[in-house]
């Protein structure tokens, strides 16, 4: 496909971009707003909403917010996925001059009410289908201010009075609860017309985002991301996506869930800033009416994790939607697998550009320029303004191709841990944080994930990275996914344990360990297979290896 719309970019010319040169993600938000006001921004469920509309709606919940006693700096949770009602409430709690506290709506009760305390969250946007887990902790929080939602709720009659009344009664998707004194978040709305909305003062400094992380390794910790931290991301990921993105015309799918630093930069603010379409899904998982909804519109960009690109090249009728708008994938959270992304290319006719970063990053740090022809493996080269050095074990710097720790130093970096000053001093030391990934890089500047340190497999003293091994196996045609984890053995210390999922029930363990021993070296083939039915992920779909080692 010939790409008209690619301007010349050259990554390895150093460029740096201006952190300041916005005070806020809301003078961001405002300028796209008046600029944009009578194009679409969001589309759910077959419904738009215009950036006028968003941001009269969104001053609205502002000023709402402002009268209700909330203070500026205050913690406002959001525990939905996506619908229309997020970005209203979401820049609706930035334009007050509060801190939005990002909820995966999946928690358990002992998860949330972690993060409500934690973060000291004093109201909170909710669907009623979460609204009992919320019941169970309410009691225990200091949440003063509860905005009930349900999922039509933006939708115009008669169209809302169905699609609430299916999801209650029909398919009885929201459980029983009772929570006293709530509020109806669209009352809310509402009211804040008469109600008089003062922009704040927001400093560069204020916290924009407390996103919680690190919930699959230990106690899940608030990375507090300031309004400058979100910001110099924004700009840096212009700076390389500029070259690939007109203003006003792209139309992005956002099936990540918008409560993910991913979705939430890469999807929501940076088409914002651009004033381009978003269709949100809100149920991603449900694959066959997901690339149903994909054939009604003429989409450019879609961002995903790998998961979610294997998802839908799975899934029939995907290979038969129409490709000729669409300009590229853009692969985070995970690593992209080879076999997926040159799969993708066949398919769209595109290249699947991997970029990689973490939340306490704001979260992007590298990404692949846009004119490469082919995946190629790397993660890519540094966003403008960062730099990243590998160190080994002892703190030394690791030579060209050899691998070592990534430290990540540039303004998209967070202020810290909320209230955890020792975790922040284990990740934050002069400026550089510590990602716990191990890399490599090679002459030209790209940079390559080798694999998670506490992931990494030890085999009779030789390092072996689950990466690797997923996928290889990812290569044979029976195996949609798999993940591979270290088990105790008491001659080589570990072992490679494989679980996989396979699309042909007269796959054997045999067979996997054949097809695994003609692409690997000895001790990193696998020494024992398990078929399952489907592998544990994150919401967002990431793969918890954690669980299967369990």
């Amino acid at each position: 496909m010939e790409k008209t719309w690619l301007k010349h970019y050259d990554p390895r010319v150093s460029a740096e971009i201006d952190a300041d040169r916005y005070n806020s993600v809301v003078d961001i938000f405002e300028q796209s707003v008046k600029k944009f006001k009578d194009k679409e921004a969001f589309i759910n469920m077959g419904h738009s909403m215009t950036f006028g509309e968003l941001d009269t709606l969104s001053a609205q919940y502002a000023a709402y917010l402002q009268a209700s006693g909330l203070k500026r700096g205050d913690a406002v949770a959001i525990m939905m996925p996506n619908l229309l009602q997020y970005p209203v409430a979401m820049f609706g709690i930035l334009r007050a001059g509060m801190v939005v506290v990002n909820v995966n709506p999946l928690y358990t009760a002992r998860e949330l009410k972690h993060q409500l305390n934690d973060a000291n969250v004093k109201a909170i946007v909710i669907v009623e289908n979460f609204a009992c887990t919320l019941e169970a902790v309410i009691g225990d929080t200091q949440v003063k201010e509860v905005f009930l939602t349900a999922l039509g709720d933006m939708l115009p009659a008669p169209k809302r009075w169905v699609v609430n009344a299916v999801v209650k009664y029909v398919k009885k998707m929201v459980p029983s609860f009772n929570l006293s004194a709530t509020t109806s978040f669209m009352s809310a709305v509402k009211k804040g017309q008469s109600l008089e909305y003062k922009r704040p003062n927001i400093e560069n400094s204020d916290i924009a985002f407390l996103q919680y992380t690190g919930g699959t390794t230990g106690v899940s910790k608030g990375a507090m991301l300031t309004h400058r931290n979100m910001v110099a991301n924004l700009e840096q990921v212009s700076g390389i996506l500029e070259t690939v993105i007109e203003e006003g015309k792209d139309f992005v799918v956002t099936a990540l869930p918008l409560y993910h630093i991913f979705a939430l930069l890469a999807n929501c603010l940076m088409f914002v800033k651009y004033g381009c379409r978003n269709l949100l899904i809100t149920n991603p998982r449900d694959m066959p009416a997901f690339v149903s909804e994909l054939g009604k519109y003429p989409f450019t960009i879609l961002p995903g994790v790998n998961t979610l690109f294997n998802g839908l090249l799975n899934t029939p009728g995907f290979d038969e939607l129409d490709f000729s708008n669409f300009k590229f994938g853009l692969g985070g959270g995970m690593a992209v697998q080879r076999p997926v992304a040159e799969k993708w290319e066949k398919v769209t006719g595109t290249v699947l550009l991997e970029g990689y970063g973490l939340t306490e990053c704001s979260p992007v740090v590298a990404v692949n320029p846009p004119q490469i022809e082919a995946y190629k493996g790397a993660i890519g080269m540094p966003v403008p303004s960062t730099d990243i050095k590998l160190l080994d074990d002892d703190g030394n710097p690791v030579g060209k191709g050899e691998p070592g720790e990534m430290w990540v130093k540039g303004p998209q970096v967070m202020k810290g841990y909320l209230n955890r000053p020792e975790a922040t001093e284990d990740i934050l030391k002069d400026g550089w944080l510590a990602t716990g990934d191990i890399a490599t890089v090679d002459d030209e500047g790209y940079f390559y994930i080798v694999d998670r340190k506490k992931d990494m497999i030890l085999v009779s003293g030789f390092n072996v990275f689950p990466n690797e091994i997923e996928e290889v196996a990812a290569m044979h045609e029976n195996i949609v996914e798999a993940a591979a984890v270290g088990v105790p053995h008491e001659v080589s210390g570990e072992v490679v344990k494989l679980f996989v999922v396979r699309n042909n029930d007269s796959l054997t363990e045999k067979d996997v360990i054949a097809h695994c021993r003609s692409e690997l070296t000895g001790y990193k083939v696998p020494k024992q297979v398990v078929f399952k039915d489907d592998l544990p992920k994150t919401n967002v779909g990431k793969i918890l290896r954690r669980e299967l080692r369990d």
